[in-house]
């Protein structure tokens, strides 16, 4: 891919591959069941519902659709965050307001509403257990009694990295081939090849293993810059994170200079002291000098 083709293909969002793979509802379909123990085999009997704005660093992540009366929106994460189900609480009532449409909520007759299942597929280098369960309420108040929120949401975050939920692996044939995919591009990675070299590698043995054959056939160009912007999303967050630990770090710095200053020329050395030790007294500290 030139650079050219590059940039222009990244000023426009697209899929993560993960939704590119589950596009076709008979796949969507198997992933469903294996997840779930069920046993469906109409795809139509499918209703895709996603929200085509919903964007995240540029990327479209997301697949919500209806199957038996369950709303079910299934998202791709390569970096790992608590606040999963606030983002799934925002996202089913954008949701919601789209299946109710015009309908009446101040009507007498109870409106009948899908059930909803939240599902993230994570698949980052940072460890985690195969199954998880992530809930709205944590982001609360410690003190308030959690049973009496009016609201809560909760996400189930399943490790797709190889060698985890086997059981919903070998289900779901396209999962499985995924995560298999995943952990060569990686594997290369960790030999230091490029991103480039190892993502070209892994697609050509791929193809010639039956591994997301298809797929990778047929839009290799497109598969190779969804992978790269995700990777340079990965480095960008990286980096955030340690610009953000660099500033805290200086600002702590600072504070500590300014409160061992204002103490020693207030003659409070015994408090400059104690609050080498003491971080609540610390703490108190900036707070009586406004540090």
């Amino acid at each position: 891919m030139t650079e050219e083709h590059k940039k222009q293909y990244n000023r426009e969002y697209k899929d993560r591959l993960f939704k590119l793979i589950f596009r076709e509802k008979k796949d969507l379909l198997e992933l469903y069941n294996a997840i779930n123990g069920t046993g469906y085999d109409n795809p139509e009997d499918m209703e895709i519902n996603t929200i085509e704005d919903v964007v995240y660093m540029g990327m479209k992540n997301d697949i919500s659709f209806v199957i038996a009366d369950v709303l079910n929106l299934y998202e791709h994460q390569s970096t790992f965050s608590p606040n999963l189900p606030l983002r799934g609480f925002l996202y089913f009532a954008d949701i919601y307001h789209k299946i109710i449409g015009k309908r009446d909520i101040y009507s007498s007759k109870l409106l009948q509403l899908p059930f909803p299942q939240f599902v993230v597929f994570y698949n980052g280098t940072k460890e985690e257990t195969e199954r998880q369960i992530l809930h709205l309420h944590e982001a609360f108040p410690a003190d308030m009694p959690k049973k009496d929120a009016a609201l809560d949401c909760h996400a189930v975050v399943l490790n797709i990295n190889l060698g985890n939920n086997a059981e919903i692996m070998e289900k779901c044939k396209k999962l499985q081939e995924y995560a298999i995919f995943i952990s060569r591009i990686r594997k290369y990675i960790g030999q230091n090849e490029q991103i480039e070299e190892a993502i070209d590698r892994a697609v050509t043995e791929c193809i010639e293993e039956g591994i997301l054959e298809e797929i990778l056939r047929n839009n290799r160009e497109e598969v190779a810059s969804m992978l790269l912007t995700e990777y340079d999303e990965q480095s960008h967050l990286e980096n955030e994170r340690n610009i953000s630990m660099e500033k805290g770090e200086k600002r702590g710095v600072e504070r500590i200079n300014a409160l061992n200053k204002k103490l020693i020329e207030l003659g409070r050395t015994e408090d400059m002291i104690r609050a080498t030790t003491d971080k609540a007294f610390q703490q108190r500290l900036f707070k009586e000098f406004g540090i």
